[in-house]
């Protein structure tokens, strides 16, 4: 890296229920972040889609007061990224833009949408492209590819919010052939456990899928076992690198959203105690699930072992996974000797590394 500073356009935000969530981790990103290697700007995305920037966005997402900011463009101006705001009608250009670190989660930013509009204005970005994105945020289509793979997943079922609309009662019958009671109920594009239930009877499971129906048109409903959540980060493109496993204990009977973020009551152990055998395995599935969706950059990779049956399933895969003080994948790889600050480092690294591959792609035929 050359000793001029690259200007990195840090996005976080958007239209998800995880909005909260990724302007925390994005606070966590700038603050160990080494500006004497970077120049961070700030777009902040409204719950309604608005692209803002200006003076502090971060600290005027925290607050949720946003009368300070300005609409935000972003343009590729004669082959380079430029952002540019609108101020008293004008169009004022602020910077050109080397590479964009989006801390965005769930919907509209870790499900292949905005990936495609970095692809469209050219430019180098953290994390995985269109493809790997997309299939890593659908849990219902990863599922299938795993599947296919004979990566072992829980039984599963994919029902739409349209179904479950309309004849509830059939979903629900459906729904109930999957497994005994309990079924975990999720919203099938979403993360931070934001719309997930465990449904102990059919009373529940009608509420669970109503709440999971408000937050996704596609719904997974999968068979619930007691078991031990593992974790796994990876790290890399073309040859990634894997962390030691880490374990998640729940405070409450699985990890939900308020365990997560508000009442940190659950514990992490970091590493788990498994054997060195499960080590490996954990590892090697978590490196083929990584390859198998085409992803890049990082991702979480996370697994369930049967308490009982000590089985391990594939259980998702989250391409841009939590960055706050508490996540575990930057605590998994700070285990490993990856400081916070390198992790950044090598994000922004695999991301030019990633946009110099592209640009050998050919864009017109040879003759």
């Amino acid at each position: 890296m050359s000793s001029k500073r690259l200007n990195l356009l840090l996005v976080f935000g958007g239209r998800s229920g995880e909005h909260d969530v990724s302007v925390m981790s994005s606070r966590s990103v700038l603050q160990a972040i080494d500006t004497n290697k970077y120049q961070v700007w700030q777009i902040g995305i409204t719950r309604q889609g608005e692209w803002l920037t200006g003076n502090d966005p971060i600290n005027a997402f925290e607050n949720e007061s946003y009368k300070d900011l300005n609409p935000a463009i972003l343009m590729n101006k004669g082959g380079a990224l430029t952002l540019m705001q609108v101020k008293d009608e004008t169009l004022h250009v602020i910077t050109e833009i080397d590479v964009i670190f989006p801390v965005l989660h769930g919907t509209f930013g870790e499900d292949g949408t905005i990936q495609g509009y970095f692809e469209m204005l050219d430019v180098a970005y953290v994390g995985a492209g269109v493809l790997g994105s997309s299939l890593g945020m659908d849990k219902g289509m990863c599922k299938d590819l795993m599947s296919h793979l004979d990566i072992p997943v829980l039984e599963y079922k994919v029902f739409t919010r349209q179904a479950i609309a309309t004849d509830i009662e059939t979903t629900v019958l459906k729904a109930e052939k999957i497994a005994p009671y309990p079924l975990f109920v999720k919203p099938a594009n979403l993360g931070s456990s934001v719309g997930i239930s465990k449904a102990k009877n059919r009373q529940e499971l009608y509420k669970a899928l109503e709440l999971a129906a408000k937050y996704d048109r596609r719904i997974i409903v999968e068979r619930g076992i007691n078991a031990r959540e593992i974790e796994i980060s990876v790290l890399g493109n073309e040859a990634p690198i894997v962390s030691s496993p880490g374990e998640v204990i729940p405070g409450d009977e699985f990890y939900s959203y308020d365990d997560k973020y508000i009442d940190g009551v659950a514990k992490t152990m970091v590493p788990a105690e498994l054997t060195e055998a499960t080590i490996q395995r954990v590892q090697a599935m978590a490196l083929q699930v990584y390859k198998s969706v085409d992803c890049a950059g990082m991702a979480r990779v996370d697994f369930l072992i049967d308490k009982e049956t000590e089985e391990l399933f594939f259980s998702e895969i989250n391409t841009i996974p939590g960055f706050t003080p508490i996540s575990m994948f930057p605590k998994l790889f700070a285990h490993d000797g990856i400081s916070y600050p390198e992790l950044i480092d090598r994000l922004i690294d695999l991301a030019l590394e990633r946009k110099a591959d592209r640009d050998h792609t050919l864009r017109s035929a040879e003759i």
